[in-house]
């Protein structure tokens, strides 16, 4: 469940959130609706049918279909309805898109980001911008795990993008004095996640299904995995408490710190839907970093955040939503 939020923080704030109707972003939406935010959102694609949002609760977004990289339009949706949160979280989000079109994911991870700045930067009522990064902004590092002060180093076109896009954020922090704060988390996972290319809901409806699951890597890559509940209660407390903890200019990382394997994680996803192993080792994976996770010391000691929802309990809920979507699609 998500927190309660505390002293109507939320309430008439108007929060505009890019990518609203992804993963991360619907299920931020959900809450800040609930908190009684008024949101506009901002998607490349809108009231798309795979989405945890109702019915209802579109209704309720302003929404406007559009990329973050047409910066004349970010700049007049913060301008007309009176932006003061910022929530930008549309991205190239796959490893392997940007690999086979870098240049998009240039544009839209990079340039989409120094938008979003950019109109901030001219609106004197932004109170706060959260950019969501990611942990491969770190790139490959022999020292695990990564803390914020690990250098920004990415090889390949989706880290770059993410590595040039926070080095950005901090120009205008250091520069303009934007209110900016970047985030970084482990691997998201939960229900609404219908980007099957991602190996948790790939395994949950290979198990489902009776499918035989293909494992792109030799399946030992480590990877620290947070359920989506954890990290939108982490964004909204770290919104929430920006301008009063002078948070502005900074990093932090959202972890469960308990990196795993891919066929450990696999192996526990078969284990709970009470399914046989069926997986193929392709051991195809290119250039993909093998050990990544990170660290959450800063944010526990600065925010008091931490996960509440442990891995089993997670892919216990994530399952049984897939379990229902799947007979729902059947009906």
């Amino acid at each position: 469940m998500y927190k309660k939020s505390k002293d109507n923080f939320w309430r008439n704030k108007r929060v505009l959130i890019t990518g609203y109707e992804g993963f991360l972003g619907s299920h931020l939406t959900r809450t800040l609706l609930n908190y009684g935010a008024k949101i506009c959102g901002l998607d490349i694609k809108t009231r798309r049918k795979q989405t945890i949002l109702s019915s209802k609760e579109l209704k309720r977004i302003n929404i406007i279909k559009g990329s973050v990289e047409n910066f004349s339009l970010v700049s007049k949706i913060i301008n007309e309805n009176k932006i003061t949160f910022v929530f930008h979280l549309a991205a190239r989000s796959l490893v392997n898109e940007c690999l086979t079109k870098p240049v998009r994911g240039f544009a839209t991870n990079i340039k989409g980001t120094w938008n979003v700045l950019e109109a901030a930067r001219n609106n004197k009522r932004i109170e706060a911008v959260i950019i969501a990064s990611s942990d491969k902004a770190y790139g490959s590092c022999r020292n695990l795990p990564y803390s914020e002060d690990t250098p920004l180093q990415g090889n390949h076109p989706y880290d770059v993008s993410k590595s040039c896009a926070d080095l950005i954020a901090y120009t205008y922090y250091h520069t303009f004095g934007v209110p900016v704060v970047i985030t970084r988390c482990g691997n998201i996972y939960g229900p609404g996640d219908f980007n099957f290319s991602r190996i948790v809901p790939d395994a949950i409806r290979a198990a489902l299904k009776d499918k035989t699951l293909v494992i792109r890597s030799d399946g030992k890559f480590t990877r620290d995995y947070v359920y989506v509940d954890d990290i939108v209660n982490g964004y909204v407390t770290l919104a929430e408490k920006m301008q009063k903890l002078k948070l502005f200019g900074e990093a932090f990382n959202f972890s469960d710190e308990k990196p795993i394997s891919v066929l450990d994680l696999v192996k526990r996803i078969y284990k709970i839907t009470d399914k046989k192993p069926n997986y193929k080792i392709l051991n195809q994976a290119k250039y993909e970093i093998r050990d990544q996770y990170l660290s959450s010391k800063k944010v526990k000691s600065v925010l008091r955040w931490q996960p509440q929802v442990t891995l089993d309990e997670g892919l216990k809920k994530t399952i049984k939503w897939y379990k229902e979507c799947f007979q729902d699609d059947k009906k």
